[in-house]
């Protein structure tokens, strides 16, 4: 209970809402609001700018409610394991009130996690009479023994892990979060109105009959009794311009406009919206405006904030399982209400409110759920980011791991019957490729595909280079180490630039030696074209290695290692970067060439086979991590690693710092560069992800034509004759391509099915086809009903494709060559929704359009395939700026020292190398699918800067030098780890004002 005297009573109503999140010591308490009766006994939310005094008439006689006001669309969004708790309480009380409606299963299953929290694993006699004892749901009687046979399923699982599994179910219904405003429309039919995270909804009873989307409002407003939506224009739109709602009053319609406003800003605004300017004579309308951080903020603060964990005990809770008993209690508890928090004002102890208040049950808040280091996906750190799509990895069977060379798997290939892409039968990636270009293999570790899922195979620790005793590093080195290296956070941003450098001049040896050694042998580069590559390639290289080493000179004396006699201010590196940037200037002309390399050198490869099969084989080489037009885009890419570095530089020094000046200058010059050649890159970088991708199709030849842009691709289950299905799905701005893969040399993925994006429609298909997370997609010859493996992952999915949709409207109709190949099993137009497809056409003999040789296995189509992910270009973007090279310490689960690895960190994958000089990664791990977090106490790493990776069964720690580094190889893992959004991407574009 906490009391405000007569004073703090003319404060905000921000004073209290603080007051309330300090009491419970909530960190995200922006989801969260007060609500209380007005004069009219309607539950009103206090407003934050107000002066509570002004709003709350009789305070000693008023109850206020602290409630959750801002539902997520995921709750993997929360990253607190208190907020989720207090977001189950809010779920438990809607249930009991008859808020949340749904079906009987889902109401059962919703009780038996809650039950499972709050007296632990089943016990049929302790279940009955805590039932007796307990009504969570009106009419709980007849739904009992469902509950008790949801419940016996949950056997193990924590009270976390039941808040979490609760939250996941109840954001899936219809009526999660929903707060119903009666309401009329124009012909006065009775509805009700409600605000998500979406947008604002239409309900009849609670059916929802329409929802209008904040990216399709253009304005709210009232007018006495009347809510006005204002759309944007639509020509496709069968609704009118303006939407008119009739309500009981003004005041409630007033009510319903301000709590739109706040959910607009919450979930849409990057920043708190500023307050709008006085009028000088009369106002007009209301001055209401949303007040707090918006969720981005919230976001942002709990992950960059460095805040301690809250730690929380569930005095309710009853487990009587092992668990709890090993459970680390807080010293310090904070106590939090058992159903919503009632809070009381004035000083009058006897208060019948204030009675009522301390006759509650209430929970005290402690660590007792630090039992989620049995699922440490839950277990969030303030500089985590969010989990991959909202999805727990909580099965922890071992992944295969298929490491093989060439040989091996063609042989093992033909020998095994081929079972096409079911989504059972298919092979899982190794979590660990080693020697993933080809080679003789490191260890012998070749799997059978048809292997069974559940053979517990080794870690994939089974590199013997990478398990080299000599590698494993003592404390007391490092510890000596640490201590000779400077401390300032500059340092380690110049350091930066020289690990990094090295990994740029290592990839640009790829092409002006390596490459050029290999087209040297034979005569099936035409010279124009090799003269075009390497007198472009050759001065960049040559300027890059005397860079280097005027970078690594100036280290060597910022640490004191060389020249340490010479007297000057040496601990400075904005000098050295802007005498070479000024210098690249000379250069950009070679970098203006990339574009013209890129596209001769691919139109070479279309017109001559020789040619292909040569860049095919050098690809499969093992100094060739990457496909090979990616290092012509290395060039580019450098430069905009530049200017990140500069801006972290200039944000760190004070503007009277000596070398703040110098990389001032050097950020303008890099930043000039950018600007000139942004436009170039962006063209080349989806020119390039066209050509990779044609890589990895086959049954289709015209996909790289003008104007077409790669939008996304990804793991689907298509539904069918036979049942769902795993495909490959392609998005582009004119087409939908679905393809399967078949066990053959190849390695790729043919080509099934293509739907032109002109004239297709979505539709949400989950309760019609009983698939979850199913979508159908109906085009103008034939439709298909895909699923995704969660609710994010479809979100993504419809969100990108009804993009493409609209963009292939705008284009007014699919270009003539859209149609142009045919893909090895045309559909015909009068073809019916659920498509027959056999298994055995996509193993049969393969078409004159797949080509027998040698295909790279660990491209990003294949990572999202055995991972069941997808990418978008953005995230491809996002990965371009998020790369980076340097020493990491690494351990595994079960071993006991650290060993130090060269660690190159760049398309969505961790390279390891023994040191920077090696001319090839020993091995690498895909990172989509990855959880990035940080080790629990019970895990016993007892070291500063340690992360965590796992993915089912596998965990790896890594350990970084300092704190700086630590938080820069979070930042670029956590890119990879956690898919992008566009939505968030491209919602600062937008400006909405209300």
């Amino acid at each position: 209970m906490i009391c405000i005297s007569y004073a703090q009573q003319r404060a905000p109503g921000k004073v209290l809402h603080d007051a309330v999140c300090s009491h419970l010591n909530l960190v995200e308490g922006d989801y969260f609001g007060l609500e209380f009766p007005d004069h009219r006994k309607m539950m009103v939310w206090l407003d934050l700018l107000k002066p509570i005094m002004k709003q709350i008439r009789r305070p000693k006689h008023i109850v206020v409610k602290f409630v959750v006001k801002f539902f997520p669309p995921d709750h993997a969004q929360l990253q607190e394991e208190l907020t989720r708790y207090l977001f189950a309480l809010q779920v438990k009380q809607d249930l009991a009130q008859g808020r949340l409606t749904c079906n009987d299963t889902s109401t059962a299953l919703l009780v038996s996690h809650i039950v499972q929290s709050e007296i632990g694993d089943f016990d049929e006699t302790i279940d009955r009479e805590h039932l007796a004892k307990n009504k969570y749901i009106p009419q709980q009687e007849a739904l009992e023994d469902k509950i008790m046979e949801f419940h016996l399923n949950h056997m193990g699982q924590t009270p976390a892990e039941s808040d979490f599994q609760l939250l996941e179910i109840a954001r899936r219904l219809e009526m999660y979060g929903i707060r119903l405003h009666p309401a009329k429309d124009r012909e006065g039919t009775k509805i009700n109105l409600a605000v998500a995270n979406t947008g604002i909804l239409v309900f009849q009873g609670h059916t929802k009959i329409n929802a209008f989307n904040w990216a399709k409002v253009r304005k709210l407003s009232f007018k006495r009794k009347r809510f006005l939506i204002k759309l944007r224009p639509d020509v496709n739109s069968s609704f009118q311009d303006t939407l008119e709602f009739l309500m009981a009053s003004r005041d409630f319609c007033k009510s319903f406009w301000k709590i739109c406003v706040e959910h607009h800003a919450f979930f849409r605004l990057f920043e708190e919206p500023k307050p709008k300017p006085k009028p000088v004579l009369f106002s007009r309308g209301s001055s209401f405006r949303f007040s707090g951080r918006t969720q981005k903020q919230v976001l942002d603060y709990v992950k960059e904030a460095g805040h301690k964990k809250v730690q929380f005990e569930r005095k309710h809770s009853k487990i009587r399982s092992i668990r709890s008993l090993t459970a680390q209690p807080s010293e310090q508890h904070s106590e939090v209400p058992k159903q919503s928090s009632s809070f009381t004002f004035g000083d009058d102890a006897d208060a019948p409110a204030v009675q009522s208040c301390q006759q509650g049950k209430e929970l005290k808040v402690s660590a007792e759920d630090a039992e989620q280091r049995r699922s440490p996906s839950l277990r969030k750190s303030p500089k985590e980011g969010r989990r991959v799509d909202g999805v727990v990895m909580a099965t922890m069977e071992e992944e295969e791991e298929i490491v093989k060379d060439r040989t091996q798997q063609n042989r093992t290939q033909s020998q095994q019957p081929s079972t096409a892409g079911s989504l059972t039968g298919s092979p899982h990636l190794s979590e660990l490729s080693i020697n993933s270009q080809g080679g003789p293999p490191l260890a012998n570790t070749s799997l059978s595909p048809n292997l069974s899922p559940d053979a517990k195979q080794s870690s994939p620790l089974i590199s013997p280079l990478l398990n080299d005793p000599s590698g494993i590093r003592t404390d007391d080195e490092e510890e000596v180490r640490r201590k000779r290296c400077p401390a300032d956070k500059a340092y380690f941003i110049a350091k930066e630039v020289a690990t990094t450098e090295r990994t740029y001049l290592k990839d640009l040896e790829v092409i002006t030696s390596w490459f050029q050694s290999a087209v040297s042998k034979d005569d099936y580069m035409p010279e124009t074209l090799k003269n075009l590559i390497f007198s472009n390639f050759e001065p960049l290289h040559k300027f890059h290695t005397s860079f280097l080493k005027e970078i690594e000179q100036r280290l060597a004396l910022w640490e004191g290692r060389s020249n340490a006699h010479i007297k000057g201010d040496y601990q400075r590196i904005g000098d050295v970067m802007l005498k070479n940037i000024q210098s690249m200037k000379q250069l950009t002309i070679h970098l203006r060439k990339h574009n013209e390399i890129l596209m001769e050198l691919e139109n070479g490869i279309k017109n001559s086979r020789k040619l292909e099969t040569l860049c095919r084989d050098f690809e499969l080489q093992k100094v060739c991590y990457l496909p090979l037009n990616t290092f012509l885009l290395r060039p580019l890419h450098r430069l905009m690693h530049y200017k990140q570095i500069m801006e972290r530089l200039c944000k760190h020094y004070p503007p009277n710092h000596t070398d703040f000046r110098d990389s001032r200058a050097a950020l303008a010059e890099v930043s000039e560069m950018m600007a000139q050649l942004h436009g170039n890159m962006i063209k080349m970088e989806n020119f390039q992800k066209l050509h990779e991708l044609k890589k990895d199709l086959i049954g289709i030849d015209n996909l790289v034509i003008p104007g077409r842009e790669f939008i996304r691709l990804g793991s689907l289950s298509k539904l069918s004759g036979k049942g769902l299905q795993q495909r490959m799905f392609f998005l582009f701005n004119d087409v939908l391509l679905y393809t399967s893969r078949g066990l053959t040399a190849s390695n790729q993925f043919k080509v099934h099915g293509q739907l032109p994006l002109y004239g297709m429609t979505i539709e949400e298909s989950e309760e019609e086809w009983g698939v979850p997370h199913c979508l159908t997609l109906r085009g103008q010859r034939q439709s298909i009903i895909v699923a995704a493996s969660a609710q994010a992952e479809m979100d993504k999915w419809a969100e990108d494709i009804q993009m493409a949709i609209d963009l292939a409207e705008k284009s007014n109709g699919p270009a003539p060559e859209l149609l142009a190949s045919s893909p090895p099993d045309n559909k015909s137009p009068d073809e019916t929704t659920v498509d027959q497809e056999s298994e055995d056409d996509l193993s049969a003999s393969h078409t004159s359009l797949e080509r027998q040789s040698p295909h790279r296995g660990n491209t990003t189509v294949h990572v999202c395939w055995h991972r069941n992910t997808s990418v978008s270009m953005i995230d491809f973007s996002i990965a371009v700026e998020n790369q980076l090279s340097g020493n990491l310490l690494r351990k595994f689960k079960n071993s006991n020292g650290w060993q130090k690895l060269w660690v190159v960190f760049t398309n969505f994958c961790m390279f390891f190398y023994k040191s920077h000089q090696d001319n090839h990664p020993l091995a690498c791990l895909p990172l989509l699918g990855y959880a990035l977090t940080m080790p629990s106490e019970s895990e016993n790493i007892h070291k500063d800067y340690v992360f965590k990776l796992h993915f089912k069964s596998h965990v790896y720690y890594f350990r970084a030098e300092s704190e700086y580094t630590f938080e820069r190889w979070m930042e670029v893992i956590r890119s990879a780890t956690s898919s992008a959004s566009r939505t968030r991407v491209l919602s600062h574009k937008e400006s909405h004002v209300y």
